[in-house]
């Protein structure tokens, strides 16, 4: 009888199987998870403080959350929002008694924009005023983005092309960009409408984006770096770049439309290259280069949170030309949403699906 050839390729994939297994899952053991808070859908945080933070609910509520004795408030506010599909309330972003937050907002006739809202911080109550709308408003509840993250004076901000595809290659629209502007929402002279892209709207910094759910600032190297959903495959990790673009969707970046009709490949001259590209898909979420004393170990990695794989991975990526991933836990807390690094401990809080996380060293 002629041996099957397939054999020892099934028993050595089985083996690789159990050794990720088990690794992933003593990996989970040097960490202790602990729930501060039941909320309903977060969507974004930020530290106002060393004890307190302030998140969003997709569903419209904001609140405060106190890490040391638990306890939450609701915060009042006055946007103009409509919970969509994927839209609501989304990222927030505090600093120096300011908060500026990401929502659905509601443009009439059932169109939306992601909009960007600035209030004074007031615990009771946020008197919010817009600073940016991504226009034109579309009739969709897909892919809105939409995180925040401040350099120096500006506020960089992704908004996704709302399932609208080649949306992300027209810079006359902000759908599927990266939006670049100053904290009270001026617009930066050097931004590349005035710096050879002539066409772009003012506000514009990259194009060819699709789903953009995590944007962070290194506080090693100072650049801005972004996590994309991709479709079926082609999740990336990558720097936001000026006057550039990544593609969308020309480029499939190794993914495949949910009918399973191929898009374009994975990358090719004259886009922006990605620094990791995951296919199948993980579902990437939040991100952050991490930087504390609780993991110390960690210092300038990239930490990328994912929702349908629920897990929290690792990337060392000083050498671009060998980028080390590692899974750091994976199933402990379900989808997750948002990631934080306390600003003193080093400690990491999460958002799910159902509430805020805390995780530490077992």
């Amino acid at each position: 009888m002629a041996e099957d050839q397939s054999y020892p390729r099934v028993k050595k994939f089985f083996f690789l199987f159990i050794f990720i297994l088990s690794f992933s899952k003593a990996n989970s053991e040097n960490f202790k998870f602990v729930k501060i808070a039941n909320l309903n859908n977060p969507w974004g945080s930020s530290f106002l403080n060393n004890d307190e933070m302030i998140i969003t609910e997709k569903s419209g509520l904001i609140k405060i959350v106190n890490i040391i004795n638990n306890q939450v408030n609701d915060v009042e506010h006055n946007l103009n929002f409509l919970e969509d599909g994927q839209g609501g309330l989304l990222d927030i972003l505090h600093q120096e008694n300011k908060v500026w937050i990401s929502y659905t907002e509601n443009r009439g006739n059932r169109k939306t924009s992601t909009s960007i809202a600035l209030a004074n911080l007031d615990k009771k109550n946020l008197v919010f005023k817009n600073i940016f709308q991504a226009n034109p408003p579309i009739n969709s509840g897909y892919h809105f983005g939409s995180r925040l993250a401040i350099k120096d004076n500006y506020l960089y901000a992704s908004a996704g092309e709302r399932g609208k595809g080649m949306i992300a290659q027209d810079a006359s629209k902000h759908p599927g960009s990266i939006i670049r502007i100053h904290l009270d929402g001026s617009i930066p002279n050097d931004n590349p409408k005035f710096d050879g892209k002539p066409d772009w709207l003012p506000e514009i910094y990259q194009i060819g984006i699709r789903n953009p759910q995590g944007l962070t600032v290194s506080p090693f190297d100072g650049k801005v770096y972004m996590s994309n959903h991709g479709a079926k495959g082609g999740d990336w990790f990558g720097e936001a770049k000026k006057g550039e673009n990544y593609g969308w969707k020309i480029l499939g970046w190794g993914g495949k439309n949910y009918s399973g009709l191929p898009i374009g490949p994975k990358w090719k001259p004259g886009f922006t290259k990605a620094i990791k590209y995951w296919v199948p898909s993980i579902a990437t979420s939040a991100i952050t280069i991490y930087k504390g004393e609780e993991f110390n170990e960690w210092n300038g990695h990239a930490l990328i949170t994912s929702l349908k794989d629920q897990s929290l991975r690792k990337l060392k990526f000083d050498d671009l030309n060998k980028v080390d991933e590692e899974i750091v836990f994976k199933g402990e807390i379900g989808r997750i949403r948002d990631i934080q690094v306390h600003p003193v401990s080093g400690k990491i809080y999460f958002l799910n699906e159902n509430g805020l996380w805390l995780m530490k060293k077992s």
